[in-house]
């Protein structure tokens, strides 16, 4: 992991044995599932972020995915953890690593692993790829079937294996990042 993100480094104390590696069909209760945490994450970080969104397969209507809600957290700075590290801890979630483009927070141990929260810099390159790989997926039916069957494949192959399951599918993610840059200068004219 380190030789792929500039200034990574993994928190102390955040191992988790239970990764949740099934990918499932696509589940109509994620977008509540969202909601509550983005309430609970709005009541802890207050004016400490300027922007929180629902990204990731749960995201994308009819997305087959890993029942984990991914959350994008937008702040001012992402290297002011002091900010936000704390009101995180109280909604649940603990630093799991950090990188020069963001940081990875997800629940405790022990407690149910269904949600990942990303913190990253307004305007910065990680929240808009995030942001541009969701929509994109949301208006293409054939990148969803795409990703879908490489999620399902990529799961079989690497149950209980996360970087194996994540390597497996970064061609598909971006062949389709590839598309939605040209999706979003063409949906600009």
């Amino acid at each position: 992991m380190p030789t792929g993100r500039p200034g990574f480094q993994q928190a102390e104390g955040s191992d988790r044995s239970d990764d949740p590696q099934a990918v499932v069909p696509y589940d109509e209760s994620w977008p509540s599932r969202y909601a509550r945490w983005e309430a609970r994450l709005c009541a802890q970080l207050g004016s400490a972020v300027q922007r929180i969104e629902h990204v990731g397969s749960t995201a994308v209507p009819g997305l087959a995915a890993k029942s984990v809600i991914d959350i994008q957290v937008s702040t001012a700075d992402v290297a002011a953890e002091d900010l936000y590290s704390a009101p995180l801890e109280r909604a649940g979630v603990q630093l799991r690593y950090r990188d020069d483009e963001h940081r990875f927070f997800r629940p405790f141990a022990g407690r149910p692993w269904d949600v990942h929260v990303h913190v990253c810099a307004v305007g910065s390159r990680w929240e808009r790829r995030h942001l541009l790989f969701r929509d994109y997926l949301r208006a293409s039916a054939k990148a969803r079937a795409a990703y879908a069957e490489v999620k399902f494949a990529a799961a079989r192959l690497w149950a209980g294996d996360r970087m194996g399951y994540n390597a497996a599918k970064t061609r598909v993610i971006l062949d389709i990042m590839e598309k939605a840059e040209t999706w979003a200068i063409r949906s600009r004219s």
